[in-house]
């Protein structure tokens, strides 16, 4: 009587754990590929569950590149002797008499300082007038005051000299060697002049984004890309705004991968294989290789190519999957370009939850058998 009544004990403790178990479920990193499948628009869910081949990749990943306008990269170098409204110029008038208009008893110079260009692009000379400075360079506007003095002094000289830029400047902010506002003189009238007379970028080249900013109108191209075409070495103008960041584009990746995090972009074009790789890639121990999910909110665009459906005209919810233990699942991998505010996850293995549910059962029959050793005891 003894046995059998430890037998029931045990049964019945293994039995009601076991139930116990099913009913709160077992930790996990995420839903599994089954339940993501389940909330597919195809079973009344929100989210379109794409798998991911050639056509697939090619399509889902066009994404906006960076690059200048045609009105920044068609503006012609500016010439860095022209004069503009706001410099500040100085001139030095010689006449060839003892008393001259300008100049006192015994001195045939006289110095004029700090003279502006107004709004209008004029500055006032005196005996000559108000006088057009901007739109010309420093010797055409000396041979314009030379003719206005001459019926009124004999042979007069007149020297022009500019503060060079102070009317055209740009202003250099962000992770720079130098930042504040610099002249455009002639080394320095194109964007990547500029760059170098401020001190370079201090961040790194690959991740690093220059933006420019010109009456109201933004364009933006990767230090990298600046270099390669020639195109995009834009001249720059007086009061242009250069803004030199760091990549701000982020994904996330969760599940079982090696490492659970949100990760910044290291590269322009960054795949989901090189995601991938960088959190630790998959768990060897956890990781189903037919359940690798890229999940984002697609653009009208872009889903109605994917999905083959004309006339969306909102974002789709779209959970991209890929099979790396199809033959072409790596290359696909591979192809498919990762875009800021993405989320990779990637499914457990079927049989973890199974190898998870004997562990946990095994160690309640050791409690049970515990419990009937104490209770026959």
């Amino acid at each position: 009587m003894k046995s059998v009544f430890g037998l029931g004990a045990k049964s019945i403790v293994v039995l009601s754990l076991s139930v116990s178990l099913a009913g709160c479920g077992l930790p996990r990193s995420g839903p599994s590929k089954g339940e993501i499948l389940a909330g597919s628009v195809e079973k009344m869910g929100s989210t379109y569950i794409v798998p991911v081949d050639e056509r697939v990749a090619r399509a889902a990943s066009k994404s906006p590149e960076l690059g200048f306008s045609r009105e920044f990269i068609t503006a012609g170098v500016v010439g860095s002797d022209v004069i503009h409204p706001g410099d500040t110029l100085s001139l030095t008038i010689w006449e060839n008499v003892d008393d001259g208009l300008l100049a006192g008893k015994g001195v045939n110079a006289t110095g004029l300082e700090q003279l502006q260009v107004d709004d209008e692009g004029f500055i006032f000379v005196p005996y000559a007038g108000r006088v057009r400075a901007s739109g010309n360079t420093p010797e055409t506007l000396r041979q314009a005051i030379t003719d206005k003095l001459k019926d009124q002094t004999p042979d007069p000289q007149v020297t022009v000299a500019r503060a060079a830029g102070d009317g055209a400047t740009v202003s250099v902010l962000g992770n720079t060697g130098a930042q504040g506002v610099f002249p455009i003189e002639r080394p320095t009238r194109t964007l990547s002049a500029m760059l170098a007379r401020a001190g370079g970028v201090a961040v790194d080249p690959e991740t690093a984004q220059i933006t420019v900013t010109r009456h109201g109108r933004t364009g933006s191209v990767w230090l990298k890309d600046l270099y390669k075409n020639p195109n995009m070495d834009i001249a720059l103008r007086g009061g242009d705004v250069i803004l030199v960041e760091k990549d701000t584009r982020t994904f996330t990746a969760l599940g079982a991968t090696g490492a659970q995090a949100r990760v910044d972009f290291d590269t322009p074009n960054l795949t989901a294989l090189e995601a991938v790789a960088k959190v630790g890639g998959l768990n060897t121990h956890l990781a189903d290789p037919k359940g690798l999910f890229i999940m984002r909110d697609e653009s009208p665009a872009i889903a109605a190519a994917v999905l083959g459906q004309a006339g969306l005209k909102e974002p789709q919810r779209v959970a991209y999957v890929l099979d790396l233990t199809q033959p072409d699942g790596i290359f696909n991998a591979r192809d498919f370009v990762i875009r800021d505010g993405d989320t990779i996850y990637v499914t457990e293995a079927p049989y973890v939850q199974w190898q998870k549910t004997l562990s946990v059962l095994t160690g309640t029959a050791s409690s049970a058998n515990a419990i009937s050793s104490a209770a026959g005891g």
